[in-house]
């Protein structure tokens, strides 16, 4: 029985689907069969950062509608065989997307994976709360400011309010909290809430820390998962959050403002 995860946040532009598609790749790496779906209908950016827009036939409307099988919507990731992705529609209205509908879909997907990760949009209109709903545990992915743990303070209120789990009393969503374009640097000169004051503020266990770095938006542009970029700091960070979540003990890496040797400071380099 697959285990549903929500990435999810209050804000838009935070890194959700950044996350949802290199936490999917970093799970079907390790041998389990992943499947992540793109709850943002009428926008759709899960295809491009996965480097498969060009295969969509298919989407998560049609399936609910039944006017596609799932195994026609699902694509196949070009780089790993174990992880499948379901594209959200540009056609149609976020209404489309109703509680029975995406029910049935996860739970036909509930029976042949090991993960669904569900990629939210911003705010809580009725995509986020479709992706939400079902979740077994969930993202919370932040910037280190103001607005942003504001936000996501708000969906933390959601999840714990309305979910499947809380409608029924079971146990809650587990929550994860992801801090993204984190700068050191930028947190010593006082322009970003430091990691403490992010915790402190949201109050739930820290899974990792994504450190700022243009080869995020360089691996969106190309249609790879920034997971794949294993010699930067942000692919390692993020194989390190898979990590963490399947139970492994990492420490905290990035947190720390790079320090410049001599010859380095000497040159300006």
């Amino acid at each position: 029985m697959a285990t549903i995860i929500v990435v999810t946040s209050g804000k838009g532009g935070v890194g959700k689907t950044t996350t949802s598609a290199s936490v999917s790749t970093g799970l079907a790496k390790r041998g389990f069969k992943t499947a992540v779906i793109d709850f943002d209908v009428g926008l759709r950016n899960l295809d491009l950062v996965m480097g498969c827009e060009r295969r969509v036939v298919y989407d998560f409307v049609n399936v609910i509608q039944n006017e596609a099988l799932l195994k026609q919507a699902l694509i196949r990731d070009k780089h790993c065989d174990n992880l499948f992705i379901l594209p959200a529609s540009q056609t149609r209205d976020k209404e489309a997307l109703s509680k029975e509908g995406v029910g049935r879909v996860l739970d036909e997907l509930r029976d042949s994976f090991d993960y669904i990760v569900c990629d939210s949009p911003a705010g809580i209109e009725q995509g986020a709360l479709m992706a939400l709903y079902f979740a077994d545990e969930a993202f919370i992915v932040t910037n280190p400011e103001v607005s942003s743990v504001r936000d996501s303070d708000r969906i933390l209120g959601i999840l714990q309010a309305r979910s499947k789990r809380a409608e029924t009393g079971s146990t809650p969503i587990k929550e994860h909290l992801l801090v993204t374009r984190y700068s050191p640097r930028r947190v010593e000169a006082g322009e970003m809430l430091s990691l403490k004051d992010v915790q402190d503020l949201l109050g739930i266990p820290l899974i990792g820390v994504i450190p700022e770095s243009e080869v995020v938006l360089q691996a969106s542009n190309s249609g790879v998962p920034v997971i794949h970029f294993d010699q930067s700091p942000s692919g390692q960070a993020y194989d390190d959050v898979v990590a963490r979540f399947l139970g492994e003990s990492r420490p905290m890496r990035f947190l720390e403002p790079e320090r410049k040797n001599f010859l380095r400071r000497l040159f300006g380099t």
